[in-house]
């Protein structure tokens, strides 16, 4: 039933199924920019005094329940929308409207992100030139590849990421070996990284909130739910999402954080921007601070494109419910299968990477994940143990009460740590959404969507007969 039913959109067009678990792994792992450990090593260093290993562990914790959350709640509802779409099915289309909106301050602002990172990049490569430029350049460039086909899209998206990770391990293998010849540390096994006798959590935990922007590819992947070759792969692409993500953040914030001990080692720079190639040049001179600086070069554009294509079907499904005016929003071209005019506006908005800095727009991301993130938990409780009456077995309790609470609780210790900057512009985002809500619902008294019955979402009580119980297998593993 899943794999049959398209989802009519103005224009005639459809999605098209073609993405494979590994293509979408991908794209999750793109989304996640494998080398932005490197990016923020410096701030992150600073921040936990030397323990940035230790706060991706955190991160990771909390992220692992909410993943597990994710593949619940998306082999259930098998439809593009992630936070918007599940809390819209499972408690009420008006908080589904709020969450998408207030999540969309994520969404749409990571592209940005990528192309900040990209324009910084450049810059310190070749100086001289108006930054302006390389915005422009990168803009038409990512619009242009997602515009013409999501299938292109992956394949060069793995290409970039495939290359990332070659030029990661070889860091590591480099890093090993001056370690063992008495560099940094001067070891390659020890627990300084993990823990010191100086250590606070509280600075821990707040690194833990500002790496955990980091983890959100396994969210985006949930968007190419209605791209997917069978929707029993999404619980799958989400766990495998995190699972190797985490391994490689975890693995390069290590061997970093050997052979830079001390956040002192890095200058001013490295501290409030990205200490990417000043790692490169420390660990191999001038020619591996150019490879290192190409690996996160291609790992910002997968990146990029990753997340410049889930943000437009973001918009696609909210266009598709009239929650943003469908002939426009719901839009999918029928020769492309993409939704070209979303594709479009994104890349216009991340124009705007001329002008803003990237730690105060990394923290309005973290706003709009941590949003997504704690709702996609309580929505399992709504939809498994409340709609559907999965509550009466100690292993019923256990996989949709207690699980998600335990994501939701671990995600409000994140919550503690944002910044005042982030609360502020995420509850202005909000209070903007509520507003444009009390218009089209006319102060509540009509639905906020109107549904098209034709839309696989709408009605998916149940998975195909034994696709509910693999999915919940697949998330627990």
């Amino acid at each position: 039933m899943g794999t049959k039913i398209q989802p009519l959109a103005q224009g005639g067009g459809s999605l098209k199924r073609n993405l494979g678990l590994w293509a979408i792994v991908g794209l999750g792992l793109g989304y996640m920019t494998p080398t932005i450990v490197f990016d923020t090593f410096g701030i992150v260093s600073q921040q936990t005094d030397n323990l940035v290993p230790l706060a991706y562990v955190l991160a990771l914790v909390v992220m692992m329940f909410t993943a597990v959350s994710y593949g619940k709640i998306a082999g259930a509802i098998p439809s593009a929308g992630s936070a918007y779409t599940y809390v819209r099915e499972s408690i009420h289309p008006n908080l589904g409207f709020m969450v998408g909106w207030t999540s969309l301050i994520d969404y749409i602002l990571l592209p940005m992100v990528n192309c900040l990172i990209i324009r910084n990049y450049l810059e310190q490569l070749i100086p001289g030139i108006w930054p302006g430029v390389w915005v422009i350049l990168y803009c038409l460039f990512a619009t242009s590849v997602i515009y013409l086909t999501m299938r292109g899209t992956s394949n060069l998206n793995m290409v970039l990421i495939v290359f990332a990770m070659i030029v990661i391990v070889l860091f590591v293998v480099l890093v090993w070996m001056q370690l063992a010849q008495g560099a940094g540390a001067g070891t390659v096994v020890s627990v300084q990284p993990f823990f010191h006798g100086g250590m606070e959590f509280g600075a821990v935990l707040a690194g833990a909130t500002v790496v955990c922007f980091s983890f959100i590819g396994f969210d985006a992947v949930t968007m190419y739910a209605e791209e997917a070759k069978h929707p029993s792969i999404m619980p799958k692409a989400i766990l495998w999402t995190v699972v190797l993500g985490g391994a490689i953040f975890l693995v390069s914030s290590y061997f970093t954080q050997l052979r830079f001990p001390d956040w002192h080692m890095f200058n001013d720079a490295s501290l409030s921007d990205s200490s990417l190639t000043q790692i490169g040049e420390v660990v191999g001179g001038k020619t591996f601070q150019i490879i290192l600086t190409s690996a996160g070069f291609a790992a910002t554009v997968a990146s990029g494109l990753a997340s410049h294509a889930s943000v437009a079907r973001m918009l696609l499904v909210m266009g598709r419910n009239n929650v943003l005016p469908k002939r426009v929003f719901g839009y999918i071209n029928p020769r492309t299968h993409t939704p070209t005019f979303n594709i479009v506006l994104i890349g216009a908005i991340c124009l705007f990477a001329m002008s803003f800095s990237l730690d105060l727009i990394a923290s309005f991301i973290n706003f709009g994940a941590l949003i997504a993130f704690t709702f996609v938990n309580v929505s399992v409780i709504a939809w498994f143990a409340v709609r559907n009456g999965r509550r009466h077995t100690f292993s019923d309790v256990f996989r949709y009460i207690v699980m998600p609470l335990i994501g939701t609780a671990l995600t409000g210790l994140l919550w503690i740590n944002l910044s005042a900057d982030a609360l502020i512009g995420g509850c202005v985002w909000a209070v903007l959404g509520f507003l444009y809500l009390l218009v089209i619902t006319r102060g509540f008294r009509r639905k906020v969507a109107s549904f098209d019955e034709n839309q696989p979402v709408t009605g998916y009580n149940k998975l195909p007969e034994g696709m509910d119980e693999e999915a919940d297998t697949v998330a627990e593993r």
